[in-house]
């Protein structure tokens, strides 16, 4: 396959690329600036710039796919007013952008797979939720569903699309998982708040295998709940990352003194209950590598950095 993909820098994006690469298949990789020389084979660049509305569909002519990755990162941090708007525009003016110039071409690329997020959802209280189910209330769970609405151009134009709706990918290159490694080695990990909030989580192993699951098969359209069939409680994370480090965690970060510090930012992301399944990748016959916390924990770092998806 020729896959071309945009976020190649980001977390997922960068695996990705190297697990296409690896079997043999063609990457075109979608970058804000002039294509460069790229010394490997197989892999080839192509500029797109956003926010002036560009996209070289000359170099996506002959692409079997397009994998839309971009968005600017979520924090830690708080969010302003400025940094709700780069959040906002970087997903839903990005999408857009490149579903109108992929709707505009003769012949567009037969597969489109963009990002999105569980955060779709909202605080769901503890309540299961699938596909089925209706947006949340929330700043995330509003860009979510406009994040997916921007893509409708190519919709429009009969390009099969589905949205990936990701949960937190656990990973020790990048992400939550790198973020809180140090503090539970040095056995300072604990629980947030209650502890009783449940976490969607997904192993980058199956958040890379979900991607290329979709890539061959087009019928499958729509919002995809990207995540394990096992959601955890933090409670049960915590228990469960000390557990493979053989460290001990019993502190606990008050959920005060996380939004006095965080605001909406630590609301929507860490104190964010939130449980969902996937509904449909199960009933497509995706199987899990790593479908319970324990074992992707233990997969994860058994595993040396510098590998995919350690």
């Amino acid at each position: 396959m020729k896959v071309a993909i945009t976020g190649t820098s980001g977390l997922v994006g960068r695996v990705l690329v190297e697990s296409l690469l690896a079997d043999g298949h063609t990457v075109v990789r979608m970058v804000r600036h002039a294509p460069r020389p790229v010394y490997r084979s197989r892999l080839e660049e192509a500029e797109w710039r956003p926010e002036q509305g560009r996209v070289d569909t000359v170099a996506l002519h002959g692409a079997d796919a397009v994998v839309h990755l971009a968005g600017a990162p979520l924090g830690p941090s708080l969010w302003t007013r400025q940094r709700r708007a780069l959040i906002r525009r970087s997903r839903v003016r990005g999408t857009r952008t490149l579903a109108k110039a992929l709707a505009g071409m003769d012949t567009p690329p037969p597969r489109l797979l963009t990002a999105s997020g569980m955060q779709y959802y909202g605080d769901t209280g503890g309540r299961v939720v699938t596909e089925a189910d209706p947006p949340g209330a929330g700043f995330l769970a509003d860009i979510c569903r406009d994040w997916e609405g921007a893509a409708a151009p190519a919709v429009a134009a009969g390009i099969p699309t589905a949205h990936l709706r990701l949960a937190v990918v656990l990973d020790r290159s990048g992400g939550y998982l790198r973020s809180v490694l140090p503090l539970y080695r040095a056995g300072l990990g604990g629980r947030i708040g209650s502890g009783a909030q449940y976490m969607t989580w997904i192993a980058m192993r199956d958040a890379v295998g979900v991607i290329r699951f979709l890539l061959e098969r087009p019928g499958i359209t729509g919002p995809i709940n990207t995540c394990a069939p096992e959601p955890v409680s933090n409670a049960a994370f915590t228990e469960a990352l000390a557990g493979v480090l053989d460290r001990p965690a019993i502190l606990r970060v008050p959920a005060t003194a996380l939004r006095a510090t965080l605001g909406d930012y630590a609301e929507e992301t860490a104190l964010l209950d939130l449980r969902g399944r996937p509904e449909r990748l199960l009933q497509a016959g995706y199987s899990f590598t790593l479908p319970t916390i324990d074992s992707a924990l233990s997969d994860i770092l058994a595993r040396p950095v510098s590998s995919p998806g350690a």
